[in-house]
């Protein structure tokens, strides 16, 4: 690298620029030494998002970081009433730690106005002459260039603006105030906005001594890369890289020049180049790290942990079952008390502790643990976890290594619905300008950069779809271009044949990997003792009211920020919503419906989900037979099929399923299953350490076992094992040979030879890398049985508390109802007006559909429907109209009340209903109008006096037309299923239903034929280019998935429309209990009851004058041709008649199942029965 450096650049843009720059801020050392230059300035356009993480990079592959930002400065001297001119670009850079802390707080005042503390309003990131004035110490400025706001005057023709600009930057920045110039010619010569300005801001800058400094507006790193750059642009633009004279702004000239190409291009201004290096030598600050910062909790942190810790364990060993003696007890709190005061982490555990108890002193559930905090005792006596180490032989270690300092991290679980108002408390308590979440960054991985690509290439949706679908994923991410190329052939002979897609690929891969947008952490928050934007810049996501820190995760903590994780767990929320609804009934958790005592509570915890008994045999049967749908951790078909082989006994048995139930691990469910249920002897590992591995049936399942397993075998602390056992879990090869013979040596010290201690070592490498953390499996695995336990003991509060979490989840709904109604054989109540809440209820034992949940309808609506309910149910359609403002529920939903059946209390005729609720609607709007001018009658409140609208006259649907307009408005069959009037005539011909099949299916393979009607179709192409698909279908007794190769699909597809009655043949078998069906052909349902001999019906009438209606039915279904015929006999059962009259219909007609079901639905008919 040159010692005489002739060129800096100092106004770089990275990928952090987001859409914008592509100068890869990793490559960026790299490009600096091939270059010979030893300094650069990042300026990302509005943010320093990359500063401190730059500044760490940089100096570590031995370049001067320039720490620097592009900030828009508003427009100046706005006249009222006009319209706001855009802002314009300045450069700014830090020349000391006090100009690095401005530059922090003017990226902040960007986003959040003025104050840093969230409540500004910045729609459009800009700051003010005002705020410059504030924040100009330590920072050189750079006026900006052609584009600046000096230069945008001086292409206005405003001469004398643009010198009083420069005069009033100059007062901010004595003596620190540099004239850009910028030259990027192009094949016309150079830009517009260059030749308009040069001169005016090389005169402006003579005339009163300022230095001129070059500039090159750097975006990407070579020429050959503009092309691909230019589509970023219009990734980022909506535009379209065909759209060029109207919409470039940036040249092929805006890449990383060499210093040689600078001072060629400035040969007649030489002093403009050799500024970039006198300002590089002014700018000698670098950004570091900072060792973590907290507010401090209380004057003695040290002694006040002490105090609350000791105070809560005596409050919790009053009240638990003693896993150890209390003398134990006592030893391991002085234990991780003495470690966590060494560390000086006393204030951070009195911080997570006090937000917690705010918590659970106002009823927000607060998960029992997760993630390797469980393992503290500490936080167990502190209440921040609820799970007691010792009982589960969790490590203290495993969360808090005393032999490798690094912050602890508790991962708290709140109820998702009420997470925000512990946020909000934090905040209260430190001040919301010291709060903050933490920002993170979307990249344009290869599948959206080729569809965003193709868009702004203009390529048919359908090809680029197409392309996108040939590069594979691997895990949750796809793979790269250039690994799509080299593995896909399609694709590699799709770019040969087609240049557009070649220069798709091309581009693709010049930008990926690129930063395409930032948001806000899930669950991170950071809390400082000071106002954040004096250590951190800060951002706002549009979609939060709370600021967020620049920095990512991984740098805030370098910047010294503490992270602190408020998770929202949606378990704890239907476990809220269950004890909640049991409350409500009078009762308490330990008392079931029928007023069985399941369990006695301590005094005062008769509704705390935590006092429950974990040795519950209805739970462990629930567990042991799998009827586990919405049971947490166990839903899954997979996790249904392990729990029926190891047919769980304890909790411990929870705990390793949750820890095994993955990839790797899972090879040792069945060996763990026969151990524990006696068809296998448990292995000896050794006689030192068989103990450790006896409650998992002779497995490593834990991390905390290998480092248990190195501790009593070869004498490691458990600090030491905890360093080994990361090391093997991240197979560090040099650590791995420093540890294996400090491994053998210790084991050979405690009468272990040589091949054996080699042998176990090798056997925990294998294992530490699949382990899973117990403190976190023993957490999860206590909210399991507590949702299990919930089922099996207070199951209709449960399952409500399940529907409510995913009340507008159609999907999961009709799941849930399918085990409430069949499952769980449990009682509930078809949405309904007057019984319904707007989400799902509990009454005298029997689940209530929530309004809420039907599609469509919005949960406020529903709450202004139940408001003016109140304690008297509407008596009918016009009282429901008067007491509830319709025009404010809205048509849409009243329509889905209708389809629904919510309004059967009050007129059963759900057609004329909905028919009628345009009238409806309009009287109600006109009453509520009424009261609300307070016209009020002589006779009455307001609008009573007018008249009440004609309803529909039209006859009910059809009962499979009501199912199909009920399914419109649920989302799957509530009342019934529209193959329930073919049962007989199906089981006749040996269609099987679902349940029927899934049993024989169990005995092995088979061909079959079902019914289903057609919930969805969707077709593929394999890899030859045949065309397969899979199709959605549903009988009475549940739902299926059928596939169909390319013959049965080209010979079906006709059939397999949504809504279609069909009755298809199958291969059908169980792999790993789950049924797998392969479609051979597909008929449509009546032409296959239609088939072989019609049976005749018997029609009961209550009354005469029911015939007339049935008669007019059979007449139309005669008319229509439908199905095969048969004779109809009524019967009439008038109590007025001597006895039961049967009359001959006198020829055959229809008698389907469809015909059967339509009369069955009439008015006066008691039961329609075959002959």
């Amino acid at each position: 690298m040159s010692s005489d450096p002739r060129f800096i650049h100092l106004r770089v843009h990275t990928e952090y620029s987001l859409l914008e720059g592509a100068v890869r801020l990793k490559a960026l050392p790299a490009i600096c030494r091939r270059h010979g230059m030893p300094a650069v300035a990042v300026t990302d356009t509005n943010n320093m998002f990359s500063a401190l993480e730059f500044s760490v990079a940089a100096s570590g592959a031995g370049i001067q970081p320039i720490l620097g930002c592009q900030v828009d400065l508003a427009a100046q001297d706005q006249r009222p009433g006009e319209r706001a001119a855009p802002p314009a670009p300045l450069v700014l850079l830090a020349q000391s730690e006090a100009g690095y802390e401005n530059l922090m707080k003017l990226n902040s005042c960007l986003y959040l106005g003025g104050d840093g503390d969230g409540e500004g309003d910045a729609q459009v990131p800009q700051v003010t002459l005002a705020q410059l004035h504030d924040h100009g110490a330590g920072l050189i400025c750079l006026s900006g260039g052609p584009d600046g706001p000096v230069g945008r005057l001086l292409q206005a023709g405003q001469r004398e603006a643009a010198e009083a600009l420069v005069d009033r930057l100059a007062s901010i920045y004595p003596d620190r105030l540099y004239i850009e110039l910028q030259r990027h010619p192009g094949e016309n010569g150079a830009p517009r906005a260059e030749r308009l300005t040069e001169r005016g801001h090389v005169e402006i800058a003579y005339a009163r001594g300022l230095p001129l400094v070059a500039t090159n507006d750097v975006y990407f790193p070579g020429p050959e890369m503009y092309e691909a750059h230019d589509a970023l642009i219009c990734i980022s633009d909506g535009a379209y890289v065909d759209q060029q004279a109207e919409r470039r702004r940036l040249t092929a000239q805006h890449y990383f020049k060499s210093p040689q190409e600078m001072a060629t291009l400035f040969a007649d201004l030489p002093e403009a180049i050799e500024n970039t290096v006198e300002i590089a030598r002014r700018c000698a600050f670098m950004a570091s790290r900072r060792a973590p910062i907290l507010p401090k909790f209380a004057d003695d942190e040290v002694e006040e942990l002490r105090r609350q810790a000791n105070a809560g364990l005596q409050a919790r060993l009053a009240v638990i079952p003693h896993a150890v003696t209390p003398e134990a007890y006592q030893e391991r709190l002085d234990f991780e008390l003495g470690i966590i005061e060494g560390m000086g982490f006393p204030g951070y555990f009195l911080i997570v502790a006090d937000f917690i108890k705010w918590a659970k002193d106002h009823d927000i559930p607060v998960g029992p643990g997760r993630g390797s905090g469980a393992g503290s005792l500490v936080a167990y006596a502190l209440t921040i976890t609820d799970l007691d180490p010792l009982r589960y032989s969790l490590l203290f270690e495993r969360f808090l290594n005393p032999e490798r300092v690094s912050m602890p991290d508790f991962d708290i679980d709140f109820c998702m619905d009420r997470r925000e108002e512990v946020i909000r408390y934090v905040q209260e308590k430190y001040g919301r300008d010291r709060v903050g979440q933490i920002i993170t960054f979307g990249a344009l991985l290869s599948k959206a950069a080729v569809r965003d690509v193709g868009r702004v290439l203009q390529m048919p949706y359908g090809q680029v779809d197409r392309l996108s679908k040939l590069i594979p994923v691997e895990g949750v991410k796809p793979v790269s271009i250039e690994q799509a190329l080299a593995d896909e052939p399609r694709l590699r002979e799709e770019a040969r044949n087609e240049e557009v897609v070649e220069r798709l690929l091309r581009y693709g891969q010049q930008v990926e990997g690129l930063l395409r947008n930032a948001s806000t952490h899930a669950a991170g928050v950071v809390i400082g003792d000071r106002p954040l934007d004096e250590l951190v810049p800060l951002y706002r996501d549009p979609r939060s009211d709370m600021p967020a820190t620049q920095f990512n995760m991984k740098w805030v903590e370098q910047a010294g920020l503490v992270k602190f994780d408020f998770l929202g767990l949606k378990t704890l929320t239907v476990i809220q919503n269950a004890v909640d609804l049991i409350r409500k009934t009078g009762r308490g958790l330990h008392e079931a419906a029928d007023g069985t005592r399941l369990y006695d509570p301590p005094e005062g915890a008769e509704n705390e989900i935590n006092a429950i008994p974990l040795d519950d045999a209805a739970t462990y049967r629930l567990y042991a037979q799998a009827r586990t749908v919405a049971v947490f951790q166990v839903e899954s078909t997979g996790m249904m099929d392990a729990l029926k082989r190891m047919r769980p006994t304890c909790i411990e048995d929870i705990v390793a399923l949750v820890a095994l139930y993955r990839p790797g691990p899972m090879e040792n469910i069945p060996t763990y299953c026969e151990v524990k249920n006696g068809k296998r002897d448990i292995s000896s590992v050794h006689p030192l350490i068989d103990h450790i591995l006896e409650e998992t049936q002779g497995i490593i399942v834990y991390q905390e076992q290998v480092m248990q397993i190195a501790q009593v075998m070869a004498g490691y602390s458990l600090g030491g094992a905890d360093l080994l056992r990361r090391a093997m879990g991240k197979k560090i090869a040099e650590e791995m040979a420093k540890e294996r013979p400090k491994f053998e040596k210790g084991a050979m010290e405690n009468g272990v030879d040589k091949a054996k201690a080699s042998e176990v070592f090798d056997l925990l490498e294998k294992f530490a890398n699949y382990g899973f953390n117990k403190s976190h499996a023993a957490a999860y695995a206590v909210v399991s049985y507590q949702t299990a336990w919930l089922k099996a003991n207070q199951p209709v509060e449960f399952m409500a508390g399940v529907m409510n979490c995913d009340i507008h989840l159609t999907d999961k709904l009709a799941i849930y109802f399918e085990e409430l109604r069949k499952g769980m054989n449990l009682p509930w109540v078809p949405p309904c007006v007057n019984r319904s809440q707007a989400g799902f209820d509990v009454v005298d034992g029997a689940l209530v559909y929530g309004l809420g949940a039907l599609k469509n309808v919005g949960s406020d609506a529903m709450r202004l429907v139940v408001e003016g309910r109140g304690d008297a149910p509407f008596v009918n359609l016009f009282d429901f109209a008067r007491r509830v403002d319709l025009k404010r529920i809205g048509k849409r939903p009243l329509e889905m009340m209708a389809r629904a059946g919510a309004f059967d209390e009050l007129d059963r005729n759900r057609r004329r209903v909905l028919e009628s609720l345009d009238a409806l609607v309009a009287w109600s709007a006109a009453i509520h109008e009424q009261r609300g001018s307070a016209q009020v009658s002589l006779f009455g409140e307001a609008g009573d006096d007018l008249p009440e609208p004609r309803l529909s006259q039209s006859p009910d649907w059809l009962p499979a037309e009501r199912l199909a307009e009920e399914h419109k408005a649920i989302g799957f069959y509530l009342s019934g299923h529209p193959l329930d009037d073919y049962r007989v005539s199906l089981k006749r011909r040996d269609v099987l239903m679902l349940d029927d099949l899934i049993e024989r299916a169990r005995q092995g393979p088979l061909v079959a034929k079902m019914a289903g009607v057609v919930a969805g179709r969707q077709e593929r192409k394999n890899a030859r280019g045949n065309r397969f698909g899979f199709a959605q279908l549903s009988d009475p007794t549940g739902a299926y998935e059928v596939m169909l190769f390319s013959e049965a699909l080209e010979n079906c597809r006709e059939h397999l429309e949504t809504g279609t009655q069909v009755v298809i043949t199958v291969e059908a078998t169980m792999e790993a209990d789950k049924l797998r069906l392969l479609a051979r052909s597909v008929a449509p349902i009546d032409s296959v009851v239609a088939q072989g001999e019609s049976t005749g019906l018997m029609v009961y009438l209550a009354q005469p004058d029911a015939l007339e209606t049935v008669a007019r039915v059979l007449e139309d279904a005669a008319a229509a041709k439908n199905g095969g015929r048969g004779p109809v006999v009524f019967c009439l059962m008038d109590p007025d008649l001597p006895g039961e009259v049967e009359i001959d219909a006198g020829r055959d007609f229809p008698v389907g199942p469809r015909i059967k079901g339509a009369i069955r639905s009439l008015e006066g008919v008691l039961e329609v029965e075959e002959l």
